[in-house]
């Protein structure tokens, strides 16, 4: 099993990114209930068909329906305990792969907090790929690249003040009101805030 953060982890996070250990933990509780992998080891990933069809210009949208769409919808997603859906995603991921392998790993979130494949090179990589090897190898990686791209997209900020609302429209993307992810943040935050 791939190692899980440690509250020094968090620690140096936060003071890297001149926020609080609460505000980091609250995102990655939100983004993934908590857990960078999966129990059997895999690392736990949410598969995006919009965007495997902007990646592949909608080449399989015919053959591939439920992977390959041109608007985001939830419709598709795997359904069930956050290990049931885990597993679920893994498969549409592997299908994807086999149809067209890089553009199925930019168009999949990963890990503790749900990084897009996409942002590679706004976590410090050279390739999607190689951020996929990274982001399979430890919650430790996982933290380091989230740190990477709040750094890179300036979101910093936005964890320092606790805004909310501000983080969810530029981390989560336009919808956030619609899946109240600016509330979730700020209830998941007060748990952990109460918790020191």
């Amino acid at each position: 099993m791939p190692e899980t953060l440690t509250e020094k982890d968090y620690q140096e996070a936060a003071r890297l990114l001149g926020c609080d250990v609460a505000a980091i933990k609250a995102v990655a509780a939100v983004e993934s209930s908590g857990a960078g992998f999966l129990k059997d080891g895999r690392i736990r990933v949410l598969f995006e068909g919009h965007q495997f069809y902007r990646y592949t210009q909608g080449k399989f949208a015919a053959t591939h329906p439920t992977l390959c769409h041109e608007k985001w919808t939830a419709e598709y997603y795997c359904k069930g305990d956050a290990e049931t859906r885990g597993a679920g995603e893994w498969a549409r991921l592997e299908e994807a792969k086999r149809l067209d392998e890089r553009a199925a790993l930019l168009s999949c979130s990963m890990g503790k907090f749900q990084i897009m494949g996409f942002n590679f090179s706004l976590c410090g990589f050279q390739t999607v790929e190689q951020f996929w090897q990274a982001m399979c190898q430890s919650e430790a990686e996982q933290l380091k690249a989230f740190c990477a791209y709040i750094k890179a997209v300036g979101l910093d900020d936005e964890l320092r003040k606790h805004d909310w609302e501000g983080f969810a429209r530029r981390y989560n993307g336009p919808g956030y009101r619609k899946n109240r992810y600016h509330e979730k943040l700020a209830q998941a935050y007060q748990r952990f805030v109460a918790q020191v």
